[in-house]
């Protein structure tokens, strides 16, 4: 089983970046520099040699203004990747251990600098192996599985986009009021240096198969629905990982939202090795 991956990047309608991505694609941790950081320039799409054995991919969508957010992401990649690379044990307990330490990057930041205070990051951290897919995640940062057609969210969206839509469900607002509610993309969760208030992790690998497209993105992806994002990701899987990637950007900035987020999509494809 081998790892095709790539990943394409947008600023959207924003004035800055503030998201980051970053792949470990294995060896030694001396070694450890991430091919790719969507949140540093220049910001370019690309596609990386697939990886046999293993992968880490980390997306972190930060918060807090330009300085805080952008910083609040970087740290949070970095953290997350060294710590995986060095730790111990079973990919549950050093993704786990990954989260803690990206958790405390961040404090330890926010004591050199109060000004700081407040800024905070998303996190998604999944661990590709010959046994699956492990994931922990932590915010509104999607992670999805498309396979033989189909879209599924893997992990829980920790802002307030889901409490909406129950009482929509419910019957106690339209669904117009419930997608046009601007509390919707209040975070519920974030690695912000204190206690984390909700976790999603995998507890056992999700066996993967041969053409299975696993996708990390920044909520900028919302723009898009399911369906949609669905239809981009079937039109590009016989050109592979990196026309995948760069159509959902594409997809996203065709939407022309005035105020369209920054959007990061990482892309892994898995192949017969």
């Amino acid at each position: 089983m081998k790892f095709v991956h790539a990943h394409s990047a947008s600023q959207g309608a924003r004035r800055n970046q503030e998201d980051t991505a970053a792949i470990w694609p294995g060896g030694s941790a001396g070694g450890l520099v991430p091919p790719f950081q969507t949140g540093m320039p220049p910001l370019q799409d690309g596609v990386l040699e697939g990886h046999d054995g293993q992968l880490l991919a980390v997306l972190a969508d930060g918060m807090g203004g330009h300085a805080g957010g952008a910083l609040a992401s970087r740290l949070t990649c970095d953290a997350f990747i060294d710590s995986f690379v060095r730790g111990q044990g079973d990919s549950v307990v050093r993704l786990g251990h990954a989260l803690d330490a990206s958790n405390a990057a961040l404090a330890e930041k926010i004591r050199e600098n109060p000004r700081l205070n407040g800024m905070g990051s998303t996190l998604i951290g999944t661990h590709f192996t010959a046994a699956g897919l492990f994931w922990v995640s932590v915010g509104d940062s999607p992670l999805y599985l498309f396979r033989r057609g189909e879209l599924a969210l893997l992990n829980e969206d920790h802002s307030l986009a889901p409490e909406i839509d129950k009482l929509a469900a419910a019957g106690k607002l339209s669904w117009d009021m419930a997608r046009a509610d601007p509390r919707r993309h209040f975070l519920r969760s974030a690695v912000t240096g204190e206690e984390i208030e909700m976790i999603d992790r995998s507890e056992r690998a999700l066996a993967l198969s041969v053409g299975d497209i696993v996708i990390l993105a920044s909520d900028g992806l919302h723009t898009l629905d399911d369906d949609t994002v669905s239809a981009i990701v079937a039109r590009g899987i016989p050109d592979g990982a990196d026309a995948i990637a760069k159509a959902l950007v594409g997809g996203v900035l065709a939407a022309n939202q005035p105020h369209q987020d920054n959007i990061t999509i990482v892309v892994v494809q898995v192949t017969d090795a």
